[in-house]
């Protein structure tokens, strides 16, 4: 039999990749969207697949699926600071409502649940590198915070199931990830550098741009999501690059590689933009055994050639 898998949030940049990732390794896929970040761009190529459903759904509203179910991936929500705050009560609901909604059919499946979290748990961190131990230094009211609260109480009541209900649950803080399929106005760094370098456009620097970030390709996420999702591990883990860098190093890197014209243009920084963000990713090399293998020179490389392939 094989085993079938709830991919929610399946139509967004990395829902699509594990999409195409459980396909290939012989699983039936359903894959759970509203599109309203999502894009059937992304899963086009898999409606034909036999072992590929799709199913336009919002999480928040009860979900009914007949039949057994194996694993569920709650990967269902806006995720850039320009979607949740467009979106921010939608964001909000997402991580609570649809959450306990998707924690609900899991335990009634007795399936393994896993959320994707984020690097946001952490806020504008006062510890750096962030190890899964560190709690967060979060503003929950300011306008990150429809985010960021989103997942820390997606965090909780997915710990609740776990310890209340038994539910196999397990949770990926997901940190800075890039690659095909991110979208051009996704307002986070790479896309918006390679697409205004690409178009010899000014890029727009947020800050002083000595503000760090790490970068991990999407291939190298979602293996470390596969590994995480068929260990034992229930606690958070951390998954991203541990390898840090400023963002006009970052910018610099782009234009070079595009052999832009672009020009750096420097703007206020957004309020409680995080100064560093790193992972310590000790944890996941222990018990995974996973480590990131994508250089980021050679991620770009191929993110560049997919905006410019896709006329971004």
């Amino acid at each position: 039999m094989k085993k079938r898998i709830l991919i929610m949030g399946g139509a967004g940049f990395i829902g699509s990749h594990l999409c195409d990732l459980f396909i290939d390794r012989g699983y039936k896929v359903i894959c759970m969207d509203n599109l309203i970040t999502g894009d059937m761009g992304n899963i086009r190529h898999l409606l034909k697949d036999k072992n590929f459903e799709f199913i336009k759904q919002d999480i928040t509203r009860h979900i009914d699926i007949k039949g057994r179910i194996d694993y569920i991936l709650n990967f269902a929500s806006p995720a850039s600071p320009v979607d949740y705050l467009k979106y921010p009560i939608q964001t909000l609901k997402v991580g609570s409502l649809g959450t306990h909604n998707a924690l609900g059919l899991a335990m009634a499946k007795k399936a393994r649940f896993l959320l994707a979290s984020t690097s946001e748990i952490y806020g504008d961190p006062l510890v750096n590198p962030q190890p899964e131990t560190y709690w967060g230094n979060v503003n929950p009211i300011g306008p990150r915070g429809v985010y960021d609260e989103a997942k820390r109480f997606a965090e909780a009541i997915t710990m609740a199931y776990h310890r209340v209900h038994k539910v196999d649950t397990g949770i990926v803080r997901i940190f800075n990830t890039y690659g095909e399929r991110m979208r051009a106005a996704d307002g986070r760094a790479i896309p918006n550098f390679i697409s205004q370098a690409l178009n010899n456009k000014p890029i727009t620097m947020y800050g002083s741009g000595k503000q760090t970030r790490s970068f991990c390709y999407v291939s190298d996420l979602v293996r470390g999501i596969y590994k995480l999702l068929l260990s034992r591990e229930n606690l958070p883990m951390n998954i991203g690059n541990p390898n840090e860098m400023s963002l006009l190093r970052l910018a610099k890197t782009i234009v070079r590689l595009t052999g832009s014209r672009s020009k750096i243009v420097y703007e206020p920084l957004p309020v409680d933009d995080p100064k560093v963000r790193r992972p310590n990713i000790t944890k996941a090399r222990r018990i995974l055994k996973w480590t990131p293998q994508v250089k980021l020179e050679e991620g770009l490389l191929k993110t560049i050639r997919y905006f410019k392939e896709s006329d971004h």
